[in-house]
C-alpha cells in the first residue's frame, strides 16, 4: 500500500484536480491519500472562496483519505517556505510518494534545477548579483538558472513542484516524486471538457455566472466574496498603525513608505497593488505583504517558526485506520481541534480565522469545537 501526499489550495476544488485524484487512483487503486491543504488565505495573497470546513468535505467526497491543514505562516509565504511546511508535515505523516500537478511533461529536468539550485556557491553569487542590480528575486533566480543551465522554469505550478522537490531532496528521504500534467494554464480564463482553472472558476463567481460543470460539487457552497471584499480592513489597519508597518512580515524598508503614500489614493485591494508594484517587487509578494499586514502577522512572528503539531481537519475510514495505526510514530502532537498553549502558529491561526470570518463566513467558533469531519 503506497501512502501519496498531495499539496493543494483547493480555491476552489474543481474537476481538475478530481482528474488529479482519479489519476493517482487508477495507478495506486489501494494507496492512503493525504491532503494537506491551505485553509483561509492562499500562497498568492488572495483569499479562499471555500471556507476549510466545506473544502475538507469536499475533498473527502472526492477521493482524499484524510486532510490535516497547512498553517497559515506557511500558506502565504513564498514557495520555498510553503514547501517546507507542507512536505514537512506529509513526511511526518510517513508518506512513501509526492504528488503534484505541473505545467511540463519533463520532472527529471525540474529535479536537475533543483539540484542546481542546492549547495551551489556560484548559483547563489549569481542571485546576490541580480538581486544587487534590482531584480526581483524570482527573475533572478530565473536568470541564474538559465545561466547555469539554459533551462528556463517560471509556470506558478513548475516552480511550486521546484520548490517541493528541493524540500524532498533535503530530507534525504526515500520519497518517490509524480507529477501530472496539468490540462490547462494556471492562470487561463478558458474551459476546455469542463475543466477550468482556479482563477476562471473565481472569476466566474464572482460575476454570478454558471459554474456548475465545472466543480463537482453545487456552486452553492462556493462564497462569493474576493480579497478586495477585505480591503476596507486593510485601509484602517495600514492608516491606524502610524507608520509603523515594516513590523511586518516581508514589508522591508522602503516599501513601506510607497505602501503609505499609496493607500490614500487608492480605491481598492487592485489598485492598491498596481500603486506599489515596482521592477523589485512582484504583484504576488506585495499581495502576500499586504496580506500579512490585514492579518497582523509580524517578523517577530515568523522568527524561528516550525512546524510542532499537525491538525486533522478530516478523514474518511481508511483514513482513520492509517492515522490509528501511525499516531504513536509521530513525534509532534496530531491535534484534532484548537487547543491553547500549544504552538504560537496555532494561536495565530485562530486569529487569521477571526478576520477571514469578519468578510467570510463565520467559522471562528468551529476553531474551538468543531472536531474532524468522518466520512463515513
Amino acid at each position: 500500500m503506497h501512502i501519496i501526499g498531495l499539496i493543494a489550495e483547493y480555491n476552489p476544488f474543481h474537476n481538475g484536480h478530481l482528474y488529479q485524484i482519479n489519476k493517482i487512483k487508477e495507478k495506486y487503486p489501494d494507496s492512503i491519500l493525504i491532503g494537506v491543504v491551505s485553509s483561509s488565505f492562499t500562497q498568492r495573497g488572495d483569499v479562499s472562496i471555500l471556507d476549510k470546513w466545506t473544502k475538507t468535505q469536499i475533498a473527502l467526497d472526492n477521493g482524499i483519505d484524510i486532510v490535516v491543514e497547512l498553517p497559515y505562516v506557511y500558506a502565504t509565504q513564498s514557495s520555498d517556505i510553503f514547501a517546507n511546511g507542507a512536505v514537512t508535515i506529509l513526511n511526518k505523516l510517513g508518506i512513501d510518494t509526492l504528488v503534484f500537478g505541473t505545467e511540463s511533461d519533463n520532472i527529471d529536468t525540474i529535479a536537475s534545477i533543483a539540484e542546481l539550485q542546492l549547495n551551489n556557491q556560484e548559483y547563489d553569487n549569481l542571485v546576490k548579483k541580480y538581486l544587487k542590480e534590482g531584480l526581483n528575486y524570482p527573475t533572478a533566480t530565473n536568470k541564474a538558472v538559465m545561466k547555469l543551465s539554459g533551462i528556463k522554469i517560471d509556470t506558478p505550478n513548475d516552480l511550486l513542484a521546484l520548490s517541493y522537490i528541493k524540500e524532498v531532496k533535503k530530507l534525504n528521504k526515500d520519497i518517490n516524486i509524480i507529477n501530472i500534467k496539468r490540462t490547462n494554464s494556471y492562470h487561463s480564463f478558458s474551459v476546455e471538457d469542463n475543466i477550468a482553472s482556479a482563477t476562471a472558476i473565481r472569476n466566474k463567481n464572482l460575476n454570478n455566472e454558471n459554474i456548475s460543470k465545472l466543480i463537482p460539487y453545487s456552486p452553492k457552497l462556493l462564497q462569493n466574496i474576493s480579497i478586495n471584499s477585505f480591503y476596507p480592513y486593510l485601509k484602517y489597519k495600514i492608516i491606524s498603525t502610524n507608520n509603523n508597518i515594516n513590523k511586518y512580515q516581508t514589508v522591508e524598508e522602503g516599501i513601506e513608505n510607497r505602501i503609505i503614500k499609496s493607500i490614500s489614493i487608492s480605491n481598492n485591494y487592485e489598485e492598491l497593488i498596481k500603486n506599489i508594484k515596482t521592477k523589485r517587487y512582484t504583484y504576488n509578494k506585495i499581495s502576500r505583504m499586504l496580506l500579512h499586514i490585514l492579518n497582523d502577522f509580524t517578523k517577530e512572528e515568523a522568527l524561528n517558526i516550525n512546524i510542532d503539531y499537525i491538525r486533522v481537519l478530516g478523514f474518511n475510514l481508511n483514513g482513520q485506520k492509517y492515522l490509528n495505526n501511525i499516531k504513536k510514530k509521530i513525534d509532534i502532537p496530531l491535534l484534532t481541534g484548537y487547543k491553547k498553549n500549544i504552538s504560537k502558529i496555532l494561536d495565530i491561526e485562530l486569529r487569521v480565522t477571526k478576520i477571514y470570518s469578519l468578510v467570510a463566513v463565520d467559522i471562528s467558533k468551529k476553531e474551538y469545537d468543531k472536531k474532524p469531519i468522518i466520512k463515513k
